[in-house]
This record gives C-alpha cells, sequence and structure tokens, in this order.
C-alpha cells in the first residue's frame, strides 16, 4: 500500500512534469505532482473510453501526462473564461 502511494507520486511527479513543458505551464513540484495525480485519473478515464489500457509503467505515464494536459487546458479554459 504504501510503495503503491510512493509509485503514484513519483508517476504523478513525473507526468505532471511532462505536461508542464508540453504545455508551457509554470508550476512548482507539488502542484505537478497534485496535477499528475489528477491526470492519471483523468488519463485513464479517457483512455479506458476509447479501449485503452495502461498494463505497464509507459502507458501509465503517458496516460497521466495526456490526463493532465487536458486538466491544464480545462483550467486555461475556465481562467480565460472568468
Amino acid at each position: 500500500m504504501i510503495i503503491g502511494l510512493i509509485w503514484k507520486i513519483l508517476v504523478g511527479g513525473l507526468a505532471g512534469t511532462i505536461a508542464e513543458k508540453i504545455m508551457k505551464s509554470n508550476n512548482g513540484l507539488l502542484f505537478n505532482i497534485i496535477l499528475g495525480i489528477i491526470g492519471s485519473v483523468v488519463g485513464g478515464l479517457l483512455f479506458g473510453l476509447v479501449g485503452f489500457a495502461s498494463t505497464n509503467i509507459i502507458g501509465e505515464i503517458i496516460a497521466s501526462t495526456v490526463g493532465a494536459c487536458v486538466v491544464i487546458f480545462v483550467a486555461r479554459v475556465i481562467k480565460k473564461n472568468k
């Protein structure tokens, strides 16, 4: 259980950092970890809808990164409309 949590934090941090670079955003490490964890949920749902499952670490990082990019995009749209 503890190892799974640490693993999610590491993957989340990596995915959040990659998404930050792709989306040209400027966030801190803690925000990147949170963004990556939320992104893993969003990415898992999106990839599940299309029939893809992340069964290895590469797939998990890709799904988390895509999900984090979607979260950044949605946040920008909401911020822009306010």
